[in-house]
């Protein structure tokens, strides 16, 4: 994961905000329609395609708890050079396969704000059955060191946190 980070809403609202998904108290859910270009020959989604699935997931996320990333770039180039988030760790457990025309949900959620790392949690769901459950700690470096997050981005985050997931 590799995106800017911005804290001020662009001045133009996105007229396509609607294609981010949605909030739900805990977190972030995406759905995604799994297409041809998704799969392997067996008509099964590729492994690695599950990355990209809940890339956008975080992305999103970020994008509908206000973290609008490129808007205030140089502000933050201002603060820290040459930043940018860092994947540093990620967990993957592959439970069943999905395949292609299938609608699959991505739900995100914070589990821990640090200082210059955030944990999420991620499950790849088809209705109720889960596909794939995943952990990710994404760092906030700049000039090849761990820097302190952003305190936008860290309220965000730490609210969308405290808020209880739904039951289910």
């Amino acid at each position: 994961m590799t995106e800017t980070v911005a804290s001020a809403p662009s001045a133009t609202p996105d007229p396509f905000l609607h294609l981010a998904g949605r909030l739900v108290p805990g977190g972030h859910v995406l759905p995604i329609r799994v297409y041809y270009e998704d799969t392997d020959f067996s008509g099964i989604v590729y492994h690695a395609n599950y990355l990209k699935f809940m890339e956008r997931a975080r992305s999103d996320h970020l994008r509908l708890i206000g973290v609008h990333q490129g808007a205030l770039f140089g502000e933050a180039m201002a603060e820290a050079p040459g930043f940018a988030f860092v994947v540093r760790s990620m967990t993957l457990d592959f439970q069943r396969p999905a395949r292609i025309d299938d609608v699959l949900e991505i739900h995100t959620r914070p589990l821990e704000v640090a200082g210059a790392s955030i944990t999420l949690g991620q499950r790849v769901m088809r209705g109720a059955e889960l596909l794939v459950e995943g952990k990710v700690k994404v760092a906030f470096v700049a000039q090849g060191r761990a820097r302190r997050l952003p305190d936008a981005l860290r309220q965000a985050m730490r609210a969308t946190a405290e808020t209880p997931p739904a039951a289910g």
